[in-house]
């Protein structure tokens, strides 16, 4: 079987606006990094489609694995989504172009006639 590609998901804030970049195989594992920092509403735009994948999040504490090595503390983060649902966005938002100003700005040349 071949293998998945990475794909890239850009978090979307209450307004819209892209927030974050997280990069998965599925959007459940781009859902589950954003969680992982303390999102709760996930919204997850699949970068190249008009997708937005929606999830809710949260970080639970839970016992270490028995597996576990000894060095890992007893209680760990885990991160836990549930899939809400699928939008489809009639536009994708382009970010403004970056202003590159000079510095020091050039002088202006007074020619005299």
């Amino acid at each position: 079987m071949a293998e998945k590609e990475m794909r890239n998901f850009a978090l979307r804030d209450e307004n819209g606006n892209e927030i974050g970049v997280f990069t998965g195989k599925s959007p459940r594992q781009a859902a589950l990094k954003a969680a992982n920092r303390g999102h709760t509403d996930i919204r997850l735009r699949e970068r190249g489609t008009k997708k937005v994948h929606i999830f809710t999040g949260e970080r639970v504490q839970v016992d270490k694995p028995k597996s576990a090595p000894a060095w890992m503390k007893d209680k760990i983060w885990k991160p836990m989504v549930k899939k809400v649902g699928v939008e489809k966005l009639e536009e994708v938002l382009k970010p403004r172009p970056l202003q590159v100003l000079a510095w020091p700005l050039p002088q202006q040349t007074v020619s005299k006639s």
